[in-house]
């Protein structure tokens, strides 16, 4: 996912309280307390940023995790993530009890069937009764426009140009809402980065990006190319001649998000390492998104270090 997860988290961040209500039941008081901000580091991984609340006046802790699809070691990193949040609270406060934690699967892309609006991973011997984990799924990408406004912020309308229903006409709207919402200008940015980061995804095939970039820069006049990684991405497509048309009907659907994916996971080595990856190092980013996804990728680029990540690049690819 690249800087699709680095700009969600980002958001998140920001509007915690928006993201909050989206997975609480109706009718709770729900106050906003801050972030998990511990850390537990094992083989690496990095713990994801959990979200204190208190609901109703009781403590609770909502994990969010974005992810490009439910591939089968979600379940499993869910499970490891839960572990290593678990641990944080109870290292945190010894002897307190830990709060009740809910963890939440934020899908972007993946089969057109309906999706089951829970996960689990199942711990137990075989024919035993049920233990282990048990996860939340909100596969934003088959949701509609309609369903995501109904959300009621503009963290939620970012997802727009993954939904199943979004045209043209739709993303404009959302564009609006996104100008009339955002408190300043940096936050318009932000929420604009994000929805071409969304964009670069299409899950089904709309292929929107440009007349979604066209939009913006028509409402914003250079807003994009003010902002860093989208403006590298409107240099860039417009050098290949892709925003005058020159390549079009070269690159469509799968090939072209590949291709998207590949830049951003790219850009994404970049911030974790300081510097581009050499011709070796992004041909193994590109070959190991293809052989095993882009989310396994981004696993490693998000929670590797350094040498670490240098060295996993080098490792023969293993297929998932």
């Amino acid at each position: 996912m690249g800087d699709a997860d680095i700009t969600l988290r980002h958001l998140a961040r920001r509007r915690p309280g928006d993201l909050a209500r989206a997975f609480v039941p109706e009718g709770h008081r729900t106050e906003v307390v801050g972030w998990v901000d511990s850390q537990v580091t094992n083989i690496e991984r990095r713990l994801d940023k959990a979200l204190r609340l208190q609901v109703d006046g009781e403590p609770r802790v909502l994990h969010v995790e974005f992810c490009f699809a439910l591939r089968d070691a979600v379940p499993d990193r869910v499970l490891e993530y839960l572990g290593f949040l678990f641990t944080a609270l109870r290292l945190e406060a010894p002897g307190a009890p830990v709060p009740p934690i809910e963890s939440v699967v934020v899908v972007l892309s993946g089969r057109k069937r309906r999706l089951r609006a829970t996960g689990q991973r199942c711990t137990a011997w075989p024919g035993r009764p049920f233990s282990g984990m048990r996860f939340r799924v909100d596969a934003v990408y088959q949701r509609t426009v309609a369903e995501l406004r109904a959300r009621g912020s503009v963290l939620w309308l970012v997802f727009a140009p993954l939904a199943r229903d979004a045209t043209a006409a739709a993303l404009r709207e959302v564009v609006a809402e996104i100008h009339a919402g955002a408190k300043a200008a940096a936050e318009r940015a932000e929420l604009y980065t994000a929805l071409l980061v969304m964009a670069a995804i299409d899950p089904w095939g709309h292929n929107l990006r440009k007349e979604l970039i066209d939009m913006v820069e028509d409402k914003e006049e250079g807003l994009l190319r003010r902002t860093p990684i989208i403006g590298e991405m409107i240099i860039e497509a417009e050098r290949r001649g892709e925003l005058r048309g020159e390549l079009r009907g070269e690159l469509r659907g799968e090939e072209r998000a590949q291709e998207a994916i590949a830049e951003l996971l790219g850009r994404l080595f970049a911030r974790r390492i300081g510097r581009r990856p050499t011709a070796d190092e992004a041909r193994s980013i590109l070959e190991r998104a293809r052989a095993n996804g882009p989310g396994e990728v981004t696993d490693a680029l998000l929670d590797l270090e350094g040498e670490a990540l240098v060295r996993w690049l080098a490792e023969p690819i293993r297929p998932s």
